[in-house]
């Protein structure tokens, strides 16, 4: 954990020193005691900053946070392809305090006849003020490590998250992949490691089927509260007033799970094989092994795995199925991207995904929403301890 205090200020004076003849000096003085008041005020009027400051603050902080948070975690992506260690920072607390502060000063002296000889008989004033802005935002960073680290990122993403995911709109055919590793013993496409497979033509023909239902209105989940037991998330798939090829998806959906095809409606639960033929089962991911499976599908550069680097992947075999499967597309090159959605520099090449690949931008932004839906909490008790700098 760390802080880091940016201070910037800039600040000015003025001093004019002035005489005139003493005919007309007090008139003279009196236009310079105004000129001065008015300055006065222009610089008081100036010293209200805190409620201009949160429009320009908040939106900046934002878009600084969040480009930051983005290249973060494609660089962790990258680095796990390269048998790297990931490691997460995340911004605990901005705090951001301004400071202005001003002085006007007006001093008159007055000679008369004989009184200071050396200077003839003249009146002299001045007119002085200062000025001084102050911006010391103080950032405190805090590495995300230890417990905290195994509940965000190692623990499995419970399947009634994936599902209200889809119910809320997100598409099935973007966040079951991604997600599951198995739905009632169909296993989904592994790019990367000891397991590595190709995945089975049922799971991603079950993935277009809950697609397909989606589209058509025709899945619903909720989940069922009963007292002194756990919660339950129900599927239930709707027959009736919808039309005929969406029964008949319902129908191979029912065939491909090994449910019963009429049931009213279908518990879930976690793992791998159901218990009977009302239960869907779902061997869901956790984000750590979500980033190591893109992670796999990383175009890295053929010479650092034909050097040892990184290991080869299934992306790497160019496998007209495998790329139809691709979750992501992240590519890398010497030079830095001229339009690129998110870009990281990591062993003398440039990682990106490119601004116009709309199916991986939204792959990414999913992944990066389910940071927040695996956090757990548990900071109150923290101890922020943050040292000012400079």
């Amino acid at each position: 954990m760390s802080a880091i205090d940016c201070g910037t200020q800039s600040g000015g004076d003025f001093d004019h020193v002035f005489a005139v003849p003493p005919v007309q000096g007090r008139t003279r003085m009196r236009k310079h005691a105004v000129f001065a008041g008015l300055i006065g005020l222009l610089l008081a009027g100036c010293t209200t900053i805190g409620p201009h400051s949160v429009q320009r603050d908040r939106f900046d902080y934002n878009k600084a946070i969040s480009d930051s948070w983005k290249q973060q975690t494609l660089l962790n992506i990258v680095k796990l392809r390269y048998a790297d260690m990931p490691l997460f920072v995340e911004v605990a607390s901005i705090v951001s305090g301004y400071t202005l502060e001003s002085a006007v000063n007006l001093g008159v002296t007055a000679f008369d006849g004989g009184s200071a000889i050396e200077f003839g008989t003249a009146n002299f004033g001045s007119i002085g003020g200062s000025g001084k802005y102050t911006d010391r935002p103080t950032i405190t960073y805090s590495p995300i490590t230890g417990s905290q680290f195994n509940k965000t990122f190692m623990t499995p993403i419970p399947p009634s998250s994936v599902l209200f995911m889809i119910q809320a709109g997100w598409p099935a055919g973007m966040v079951l992949p991604l997600t599951l590793e198995a739905i009632n013993g169909h296993r989904a496409q592994r790019s990367i490691g000891l397991r590595e497979q190709a995945g089975e033509a049922g799971f991603y023909r079950i993935i277009e089927l809950f697609a397909l239902l989606q589209r058509g209105g025709a899945v619903g989940m909720r989940v069922d509260k009963k007292e002194g037991a756990q919660d339950s998330t129900v599927v239930v798939i709707r027959r009736d007033r919808i039309p005929a090829e969406i029964v008949a998806a319902a129908e191979e959906l029912a065939q491909l799970l090994g449910i019963r095809r009429h049931a009213p409606e279908y518990t879930v639960a976690y793992g791998e094989v159901a218990r009977n033929d009302t239960e869907l089962a779902m061997l869901t991911r956790s984000t750590l092994s979500i980033m190591i499976e893109l992670a796999g599908q990383v175009r890295v550069p053929p010479e650092h795995v034909a050097e040892g680097r990184t290991p080869s992947s299934l992306a790497d075999k160019g496998d007209t199925e495998t790329d139809k499967r691709r979750l992501i597309d992240i590519h890398s090159g010497r030079d830095k991207p001229a339009d690129a959605f998110a870009a990281v520099s990591y062993r003398d090449h440039w990682f990106w995904i490119d601004d116009r690949d709309l199916k991986s931008k939204r792959t990414f932004a999913y992944l990066m929403l389910l940071f927040s839906l695996t956090e757990t909490g548990g900071k109150e008790g923290l101890p922020l301890v943050t040292i000012p700098a400079g």
